[in-house]
């Protein structure tokens, strides 16, 4: 045990790499700074409780919202939360939306849902569309038809089968 003893002078854990002009640089692990391709491909961007927004929110992320956004809120085809405590004066356009506080505009996206606790009092435009019992809704719906929807429409309506005149009569 005695016999073990450590050296006095402490050795260097990374020497380092020269670069070009012979000075000393340290190797960095990329993977300890760079978060792995699936999560930064979801990220949910927040807006707390306390802070209030005045004018657009665009980006290409989602976006859960528990504060107050006045103004105009596009996230293409991403995700919007609107927690509990929220409360929008805005439009949005967005690919989903779940509305669970306050939204006082129009809403477009593919699927909008509406919780119970949620409210929203303006027109909405959507392909699909959910709402919980106990959810407070005014205002107008236009249902989209989705691409899926309209091809297999075309093809029902084109179709030999489904035509009306379908047979011909003999004397």
């Amino acid at each position: 045990m005695w016999g073990n003893k450590k050296p006095d002078k402490p050795q260097p854990t990374d020497p380092g790499l020269k670069n070009a002009f012979g000075e000393t640089t340290h190797k960095v692990n990329s993977d300890a700074i760079r978060p792995p391709a699936v999560a930064a491909d979801r990220t949910t961007a927040r807006l707390g409780p306390n802070l209030h927004v005045k004018g657009e929110i665009s980006g290409n992320e989602d976006l859960h919202v528990d504060g107050t956004v006045e103004g105009l809120i596009h996230l293409d085809e991403r995700k919007l939360t609107v927690g509990a405590a929220a409360n929008l004066r805005a439009d949005v356009i967005a690919g989903e939306v779940i509305v669970s506080g306050s939204v006082k505009g129009n809403v477009r996206g593919k699927k909008i849902e509406i919780k119970k606790q949620g409210s929203v009092n303006g027109d909405l435009t959507t392909a699909q569309i959910i709402i919980e019992d106990g959810a407070y809704f005014k205002g107008t719906i236009e249902i989209e038809k989705s691409a899926q929807t309209e091809k297999e429409g075309e093809k029902s309506v084109f179709s030999p089968r489904a035509s009306i005149n379908g047979g011909s009569r003999g004397a």
